[in-house]
């Protein structure tokens, strides 16, 4: 076994690294969460002491 069976072995093994992450993404059971991720910055929070981006001029 040379460095070039150890080079495939591991482009392989990437590769299927990418396509889990990919089928991961993009399974049915993943849409719900990444949904809700999506819509955190759009969502209000009531916090004291904060600050608005509109507050701050420059």
């Amino acid at each position: 076994m040379d460095i070039n069976d150890l080079r495939s072995i591991l482009t392989v093994v990437g590769l299927l690294c990418f396509l889990a992450i990919v089928g991961w993404a993009y399974g049915k059971g993943s849409k719900k969460g990444f949904e809700e991720a999506a819509n955190l910055p759009f969502a209000e929070h009531d916090d004291e002491g904060a600050t608005s981006t509109a507050s701050h001029q420059r």
